[in-house]
């Protein structure tokens, strides 16, 4: 008996654990949310309707090494792929610094990526351009800004991100040509990462749909 009640205890303690996981779910932008978002993230003349997108509420990993609570929106095209996304992230121990609405940043992506914010939709130009982002779309993701900066020529976006624009780093967070991250967002959603180099700039931070 005193076997069986052990076992029992350690099934219960499992469970537990189950439960302490990975949570990830996709829901309509409604009510607060979309009162939030009108006139910040989104305002009309948008190239994605409020219809089109969808709230990711997503357990990830911190610097610290606990659970944390983010929200994401995404184009409703790919929110099921970007929850396997960062449920695969979150399987592979990868920290996030930190995951909120841009809208918490006044829908700024400098401010936001200056707290090293874990980003998506932001109905936004490509930056020095009259071009929508895929950002604007719901289609990109920027991952842990400062630890994957944009670099251009000597230019470094997040400034704080200086420090990481010698990619021979390993520090955590940072993502590197081929890595796990990489492949993850390759095979789970089929979007490219921006810092492999192809082009004149490097966006380590940013995956998207098609690559812009």
């Amino acid at each position: 008996m005193l076997k069986l009640a052990a076992l029992a205890v350690a099934a219960a303690l499992a469970g537990g654990a189950h439960e302490q996981g990975f949570e990830g779910h996709s829901e309509r932008l409604g009510g607060k949310l979309r009162d939030r978002v009108e006139g910040s993230s989104w305002h009309p003349g948008c190239p994605v309707g409020l219809d089109k997108l969808r709230l990711l509420e997503l357990t990830y990993r911190g610097f610290d090494g606990d659970r944390h609570h983010g929200r994401l929106i995404v184009h409703r095209r790919f929110d099921d792929e970007i929850v396997a996304v960062f449920k695969r992230l979150y399987r592979l121990d990868y920290p996030i610094r930190n995951m909120e609405l841009i809208d918490r940043y006044g829908a700024d992506d400098h401010r936001s990526m200056a707290a090293d914010n874990t980003s998506a939709f932001n109905c936004r130009f490509v930056a020095g351009t009259q071009r929508w982002s895929m950002h604007a779309r719901g289609l990109a993701v920027d991952l842990n800004p400062v630890e994957n900066p944009y670099v251009s020529g000597s230019h470094v976006s997040p400034p704080a991100g200086e420090h990481y624009a010698d990619r021979s780093r390993h520090a955590p967070g940072m993502i590197h040509a081929g890595d796990a991250v990489v492949r993850t967002f390759e095979r789970k959603a089929d979007w490219e990462w921006l810092g492999d180099g192809s082009r004149s700039y490097r966006d380590y931070q940013h995956f998207s749909a098609d690559g812009r």
